[in-house]
C-alpha cells in the first residue's frame, strides 16, 4: 500500500501541477469555459457567472499548490480532502457534460489538449481512484526527508517531462516545475519552525502560481495553442487537408401504414419495396450518423454593416490591422491613446485597419466617438473573437491572412518605430 500511495502521489501531484499550469497560461480562456458550464442551458448556476474569472484564477492556482503539496506530503489531511473535493466535482462536471452532450470540451488542459467529454470523464475516474488512495493513506503521509523529496519530486518531474513533450509539446512546464520545486526545497531547508514550515511553503507555491497566472491575464498567454497564434495562416486553417473524412448523413423517411395508421421510420436499405401500396409518405429528416473531420477554423466570417461578407477581402490584404472587441461594453479603457496612435500610424503607411465586434451598431458608434478611433467595424461571432485574442480590445496584424503580431491592450508599443520592424 505504501508503494501505491507514492505512485498515486507522483501521478496526481505531477498532473495537478501541469494541468493547473496549462490553465494558468490562459486564465481568461478557462473562465470562458466555466461560463459555459454555469450557463442557463447547462447547469443553470447563474449565481457564479459574474465570478468566472476569479474562480478560474483560484482553481488554476490551487491546482498547482495542491500538486506540489501532494509531492512533498505537506498538510496531508487538508490536501487529501481538497483533492477529493476537486476531483469529485470535476468528475461530476465531465459526466454531466458527456451524458447530456452539453459542453463538448471540458477545458481540463485548456486548448493544449482536446479531450472528448467521455475521455475527460474516464480521465477523472482514474484520477479519482488515485486520489482515493491518497485520501485513505492521509494519516500515514507526513512531510518527508530531503532524500524522499528528491525521489518523489524527480519522479514527478519525469511525469511532467513526458506529458509536456509528448502530449502538449511545450517545455515551459518542465522549467516551471523544476524552479518551483527547488525554491520549495530551499525554503524547507531554511525554515526551522516545523509548525509554520508547511504553511510558508504552501504560501510560496501560491504566490509563484498567482504571479504567473496574473501575468498571463494582464498580457497574453505565453504559449498560444489556438489556430490564431502568431505564424498561423487563417486561410489554411479554414481548409481541410486532402483525404480528410467528411460528415456522413443518413436520410430517415417516415411512412404511414394505410391499414393500421402506424407511422414507421425507413432508410433506403430497409424500405418495404415489395409492399409500396400499403405505405404513404409522411415526412423525412436527415441525421448525422458519423462526424467527419473539421478544419481548425470553421466560423471566421466578417460582415459589413449592410450584411455583405468581406472575409476573403480582409484575408487577401498585404497587411491588415484588426482591433478586436468581442463586447464593446466590456472593453478596457486603459492604454487607448496608444491604440489610436497605432491605428493612425498603420493608416499612414497606406494599409487598412478594421475593428471586429459582436456588439450592435449603436454601441460601436459610441465607442468610436469616445476614443476618436478612426476605423470601421465589422461584425463577427463573439466566440470567434474571444478565441482570436485574449484581450478586449486586442490587436492582431495579418499579412495576407497570416497572423504576424498580436498585442494585449496593455502591451501596445508606445514606440511606433517598432511597427517598421513588423511590416
Amino acid at each position: 500500500m505504501n508503494l501505491l500511495e507514492k505512485i498515486a502521489r507522483v501521478l496526481v501531484g505531477g498532473l495537478f501541477v501541469v494541468s493547473g499550469l496549462i490553465k494558468a497560461n490562459d486564465p481568461l480562456g478557462f473562465s470562458y469555459k466555466l461560463g459555459e458550464y454555469f450557463a442557463e442551458d447547462v447547469l443553470n448556476w447563474n449565481v457564479f457567472e459574474p465570478y468566472t474569472l476569479q474562480l478560474a484564477i483560484f482553481i488554476c492556482v490551487i491546482e498547482i499548490v495542491l500538486g506540489f503539496a501532494t509531492i512533498f506530503g505537506a498538510k496531508s489531511r487538508l490536501v487529501s480532502w481538497s483533492l477529493l473535493g476537486m476531483i469529485v466535482f470535476f468528475t461530476f462536471l465531465t459526466f454531466y457534460s458527456a451524458y447530456y452532450d452539453k459542453v463538448t470540451d471540458c477545458g481540463c488542459f485548456g486548448d493544449a489538449l482536446k479531450l472528448t467529454p467521455w475521455e475527460s470523464f474516464y480521465k477523472d475516474v482514474v484520477l479519482l481512484v488515485l486520489v482515493l488512495i491518497i485520501f485513505i493513506r492521509q494519516a500515514k503521509i507526513k512531510m518527508q526527508g530531503l532524500t524522499q523529496d528528491f525521489i518523489l519530486g524527480g519522479l514527478g518531474l519525469g511525469f511532467v517531462v513526458w506529458f509536456s513533450l509528448s502530449m502538449i509539446h511545450w517545455t515551459f512546464p518542465i522549467w516551471f516545475y523544476m524552479i518551483s520545486f527547488l525554491v520549495l526545497v530551499g525554503l524547507k531547508l531554511i525554515l526551522q519552525n516545523p509548525s509554520s514550515k508547511e504553511w510558508l511553503m504552501g504560501l510560496a507555491a501560491f504566490v509563484i502560481s498567482l504571479v504567473f497566472t496574473l501575468y498571463c491575464f494582464w498580457h497574453l498567454p505565453i504559449k498560444d495553442f489556438r489556430p490564431y497564434a502568431i505564424g498561423k495562416s487563417i486561410p489554411e486553417g479554414m481548409t481541410l487537408p486532402e483525404g480528410a473524412k467528411e460528415d456522413v448523413f443518413e436520410t430517415i423517411m417516415r411512412y404511414k401504414n394505410l391499414k393500421s395508421g402506424e407511422i414507421k421510420e425507413f432508410t433506403m436499405q430497409n424500405y418495404p419495396w415489395q409492399d409500396t401500396l400499403n405505405w404513404k409518405f409522411h415526412d423525412r429528416t436527415t441525421e448525422l450518423i458519423e462526424e467527419g473531420d473539421h478544419p481548425p477554423i470553421h466560423d471566421f466570417n466578417l460582415f459589413m454593416e449592410d450584411g455583405s461578407e468581406i472575409t476573403e477581402d480582409v484575408l487577401a490584404e498585404p497587411y491588415m490591422l484588426l482591433v478586436i472587441n468581442y463586447d464593446i461594453e466590456k472593453a478596457s479603457k486603459t492604454n487607448t491613446s496608444s491604440l489610436v496612435a497605432l491605428v493612425n500610424a498603420f493608416f499612414n503607411k497606406g494599409y487598412y485597419a478594421y475593428g471586429l465586434t459582436a456588439s450592435n451598431r449603436e454601441k460601436i458608434e459610441t465607442y468610436k466617438h469616445e476614443l476618436q478611433l478612426p476605423i470601421d467595424y465589422l461584425t463577427a461571432d463573439e466566440t470567434v473573437l474571444k478565441t482570436i485574442v485574449r484581450s478586449n480590445p486586442g490587436i492582431v496584424i495579418l499579412k495576407e491572412g497570416t497572423v504576424i503580431q498580436k498585442w494585449h491592450i496593455n502591451d501596445i508599443p508606445s514606440d511606433l518605430s517598432k511597427l517598421d520592424q513588423i511590416l
